[in-house]
Parts: C-alpha cells; structure tokens; sequence
C-alpha cells in the first residue's frame, strides 16, 4: 500500500490564498482511501519538511496557483523533479521548492510531487474564499481523492512550464 500526504496550503486571511485549507478540511471530513494522510499545513512550510520524514511515495499539494487562467480554473501539476514549483501569489511564507530542499536535506525520502492548484481571484487581506474559488473546492477535492486512489495517476496531470 502507497503512502499519500495531501497538504492543503495557504493563509486564511488572504482570501483565495486559503484554498489549500478549505480543501484539506472538506477532505478530512470525508472518507479517504487506505494510506493517505490529509493535513492542514497552512503556512508551516517547515512543519511539512518535517512531515515528509515520514516516507510517502505522493506528495500531493493544494494550494492558489496563479498561471494567468480564470479565476477558479483548478489545475493538476507535476513540478519536474528539483526544478521550481509553480507560479503562485506570494501572499505567506510557505514556499514549496524550499520545503522539498529543505526535507531531502533533513534526509526525507524522495516522493513524486503533484499540485493540485486553483486560480485566485483575489489575495486580500480578508477571511473566506471568493464565490468562484469556493465553488472550486469540492471538484478539487475530487480530483485529490481520485490522485490519492491512483496514485498520482498521469491522466490530467500537467507538466509544469
């Protein structure tokens, strides 16, 4: 049996932002294949570093992807191996390239990488998501379980730019 961390990413008090955590919470409150792992990383990019010393073979990220598409547009990316993650807001701390460089320092097992981004309609300093980002959660929710269940799967999955 695969191990599968899901990390829902972002600060809830920049709206948009939030959606990796809306996303892990409604993932949390729900059923999920044998082995995966949902947690809500927030802004704790070291917490996650850590975390992934805990060996898993897919390490599925949510969180606001900005890559010009319309706001809502929820992607499924694949980050090249040692190669940058996707563009996205930089609205709080986390930074996901910085957290992998610094688990493989810590001696975390190598795990393959998927994003599962949406496209923010607005970081602002505010609580909540936007309608059209809100309404974007459970597809992307779906879309996770469906990762999780396959094991990342390649249908759908972007390679990224």
């Amino acid at each position: 049996m695969s191990r599968v961390l899901v990390a829902g990413i972002g600060n809830v008090f920049l709206g948009d932002d939030g959606f990796g955590v809306e996303v892990a919470r409604r993932l949390a409150g729900g059923p999920l294949p044998d082995g995966v792992e949902v947690l809500d990383v927030g802004i704790r990019g070291l917490h996650l570093a850590y975390r992934l010393l805990d060996g898993y073979e897919l390490l599925i990220a949510v969180d606001a992807v900005a890559r010009g598409g319309a706001p809502g547009t929820v992607y499924v990316l694949e980050p090249a191996p040692g190669e940058p993650a996707p563009a996205r807001p930089d609205a709080h701390a986390i930074d996901l390239p910085s957290v992998l460089t610094t688990a493989r320092a810590l001696g975390a097992p190598e795990a393959r990488v998927l994003v599962v981004g949406c496209e923010p309609a607005e970081c602002v300093e505010r609580m909540g998501l936007s309608d059209v980002v809100e309404r974007a959660v459970e597809p992307a929710a779906q879309r996770v379980r469906e990762l999780a269940r396959s094991g990342g799967g390649t249908h759908g999955v972007q390679p990224q730019e």
